[in-house]
């Protein structure tokens, strides 16, 4: 597992995902489990990775030469 996640990217994410998944304690009735898609993104923000980066081969890290 290449890490493709730069860092912006990373800082995004998991903010992102902090804020999605509070939203799980501010909706109410069907549209809970939308909220937990923030865990998706703090999960990817942490371990640097996101298969969806994958096909398409984008990469927002930058290379150390």
């Amino acid at each position: 597992m290449k890490k493709n996640v730069g860092q912006l990217d990373r800082i995004i994410r998991i903010i992102l995902g902090v804020a999605v998944l509070s939203l799980f304690f501010i909706l109410e009735g069907g549209l809970k489990w939308i909220s937990l898609l923030g865990i998706i993104f703090i999960l990817t923000g942490i371990i640097n990775f996101c298969p969806l980066y994958l096909p398409f081969g984008i990469s927002t890290r930058k290379l150390k030469k």
